[in-house]
Order: structure tokens, then C-alpha cells, then sequence
């Protein structure tokens, strides 16, 4: 007998419930919301809206069971137009906020919605904390390169030089790499994708929905007000060919038709000529390995001048979630009755061996 037949819900290996086989098949409009999408006009934000209103039918989840948390941001937006649980909380604090949640709620999906100001400046710490510890999110970083919200100041992403309302003779501030950044904090999910790529965006959205623990994509997304342009190059058909090194696990790593990636005597990579290489110094991708040396390596590649950027799934490994580790502890404190030690109820737990009564 299925837990079908007893009237249960299905849930799929995460735990979360999903809708019986035989509902309605979702659609778009059924995550679509009532309120008035209001960014400004050309914003990559639009198109990254659609993909995910787009992708989340597939899933299979019941809109009660998914949650979209942000900070404080124009993609910060992104809950009030998404027809499922939601919040708008505090700058910076969404990876915190969405802990908690993915923690006390094992049923739900959740889902945290950053920009490159709100994720990488007040609320870096937060951030590497949740990536480090591994907690079971989806964390989709949109990365313009400037703060938009607050009118075009420079953010943590922007290159130096940059010359903008807060740094009018150029930032000299040196720039986050939030793949490179993701990698060090022992993400266990790392992607970049690009907004106007719909086919790659909505790929690379459901590989991070299927992996279990954090899942950090880095969205490239325009700014058409303060910082238009920024990925121009990489949006441009003949330029996006040889600048764009597409990720594929399992392939060797390759940077338009005819050059590849390729590791040098000193361990570094760099981009040559396919005719030039050594078969056996050509790298081949694997997202899956454990060390994440190689991996970071390849996020390196990356530079202010877009001349190789790497795009795809850097990492997916597998390890014990912060979430589901709790969950244990609780539930081995409640089966031995309060505590390891076997105490009598949840008040000496709490208590310990070290508390003392002060008389008046």
C-alpha cells in the first residue's frame, strides 16, 4: 500500500510534498501573481522573472510548499510576483531568515532571491555562513554590477575604475568574483548563467532544484538605467562565441571552436589554441569532484575584461545538509528522553550540569 492509498501526499527524496499524480498538470499562470510587476523598462530582472514563473510547474511542488525569501533590492521584488509563500525581509539578512526556515520546515522548498549589493556587501557573512554549512537552499545572486535600487552607486562586483554616483573619479575597490567567493565557502552547488540566455537560465534553475543543500546560481542580469551594458559582450552572438567557456561535465573544457582550457606546469590554467595543446593538459570538467581546486581554477579565468568567462555548473557534490542534521540531533535528543544523557525532559536539557540558584 503507497502512502497515495492511505491519503498521504507524495514527497520526493527532499521531503517536500508533492502534487498527486493524477492533478492537473501546473502552468505558468498558476505562479503568476495579481501584483504589477514594476521594474524599469529593458531590466534583465523581467526575463529572469518569466523563467522562473516558467520553470516552477515543473517541479511538481504544491505552491503552498515553495517560499521565496529576499533582502532589500530590485530583485528583492521578485516574491510579490510569484503566486507562492513569500518575504520581503531585511538587507542582507535573506540567507539568515531562509535558514530558519529550510531548518524548522522540512516540507517546504525554499528559495532566496539577492542582488550582487544585498548578497556580497552587508549581507556577505550571512551568505558564506549558509553556503558553508550547507543548508538546503536555493540561492539565485542577480549580479549587475551596481546598486540599482539606491539610484547607481558602485556594489562589490563593480570593476575598479569604476566611475559612478558614489565613486565619481572611479572605485578603487578590487572586486568580488561571487563564484570564486561561493567556491571558497565550500558551496556544494556553484552555476553562472546569463538572463538572456532562456534555455541555458531554465537548465541551469533545475539542476539547482534538484540538488540537495546549497545551491548558489550567479545570474547575470543588465541594468539598463545605471550600468547598461555591462555583459554586452557576452550578449553579442560573434563575441559571445569566443569569450564564452561553456561548462559541460564530463567534456573537455572549451573556449570557442578551436581553443581550449588546458593546465600548466605550475598547475595554473589558461586558454590556448586547440592545435597548440597537449592532449593530456587538456582539462576536463568535472563538477562532481570533491576537491574544488579545479573548480576554483576555472572561476578564475574570469576577468573584468570578459575575455574568458566560464559559464555553467562549476560544482555539484553531495554531503550532509545543515538542515537535516539538526533534525537528527532533535529528533536523538527526543528518543533518548531530553538529552544524550538521557535527561528526564526538555527543561534539563536546556538547563545542563552548570546552572546555580543566587538567593536574595
Amino acid at each position: 500500500m503507497t502512502a497515495q492509498d492511505l491519503g498521504m501526499p507524495r514527497t520526493g527524496t527532499d521531503g517536500v510534498p508533492r502534487l498527486p499524480e493524477d492533478a492537473p498538470a501546473q502552468k505558468k499562470k498558476d505562479f503568476t501573481s495579481d501584483q504589477e510587476v514594476r521594474w524599469c523598462p529593458g531590466c534583465g530582472d523581467y526575463v529572469i522573472l518569466a523563467a522562473v514563473q516558467g520553470f516552477l510547474p515543473e517541479l511538481g511542488l504544491k505552491r503552498e510548499n515553495i517560499v521565496f525569501v529576499s533582502g532589500i533590492g530590485c530583485s528583492s521584488r521578485f516574491p510579490y510576483y510569484l503566486n507562492t509563500y513569500g518575504m520581503h525581509s531585511i538587507h542582507g539578512r535573506a540567507p539568515a531568515i531562509a535558514t530558519g526556515l529550510a531548518t524548522s520546515r522540512p516540507d517546504l522548498s525554499v528559495w532566496v532571491i539577492t542582488g550582487d549589493g544585498d548578497a556580497l556587501s552587508i549581507g556577505g557573512n550571512h551568505l558564506i555562513h549558509a553556503l558553508r554549512r550547507n543548508v538546503n537552499l536555493k540561492i539565485l545572486l542577480f549580479n549587475n554590477k551596481i546598486y540599482g535600487l539606491t539610484k547607481g552607486q558602485y556594489s562589490p562586483t563593480s570593476e575598479v575604475g569604476s566611475v559612478t554616483k558614489s565613486t565619481p573619479v572611479g572605485s578603487v575597490d578590487t572586486p568580488f568574483n561571487p563564484v570564486s567567493l561561493a567556491l571558497g565557502a565550500e558551496a556544494s552547488f556553484v552555476a553562472r548563467t546569463m538572463d538572456s540566455d532562456r534555455k541555458h537560465l531554465t537548465a541551469t534553475l533545475r539542476a539547482a532544484a534538484e540538488h540537495r543543500g546549497s545551491a548558489l546560481v550567479e545570474i547575470y542580469q543588465n541594468c539598463p538605467i545605471f550600468n547598461d551594458g555591462a555583459f554586452q559582450l557576452l550578449k553579442d552572438r560573434d563575441e559571445a562565441q569566443a569569450r564564452i567557456i561553456h561548462l559541460v561535465d564530463g567534456e573537455p573544457v572549451r573556449a570557442g571552436e578551436d581553443h581550449v582550457v588546458v593546465r600548466d606546469a605550475t598547475g595554473s590554467l589558461s586558454v590556448v589554441a586547440e592545435a597548440d595543446a597537449d592532449p593530456a593538459d587538456i582539462v576536463v570538467h568535472d563538477a562532481g569532484a570533491a576537491d574544488p581546486t579545479r573548480a576554483f581554477a576555472l572561476s578564475r579565468l574570469d576577468d573584468p575584461s570578459q575575455r574568458h568567462v566560464p559559464m555553467g555548473i562549476f560544482r555539484d557534490v553531495s554531503r550532509p545538509t545543515y538542515d537535516d542534521l539538526v533534525r537528527a540531533q532533535v529528533d536523538g535528543a527526543i528518543a533518548s528522553g531530553g538529552g544524550p544523557a538521557g535527561d528526564a525532559d526538555l527543561t534539563s536539557l536546556l538547563h545542563g550540569k552548570d546552572t546555580w540558584t543566587v538567593s536574595a
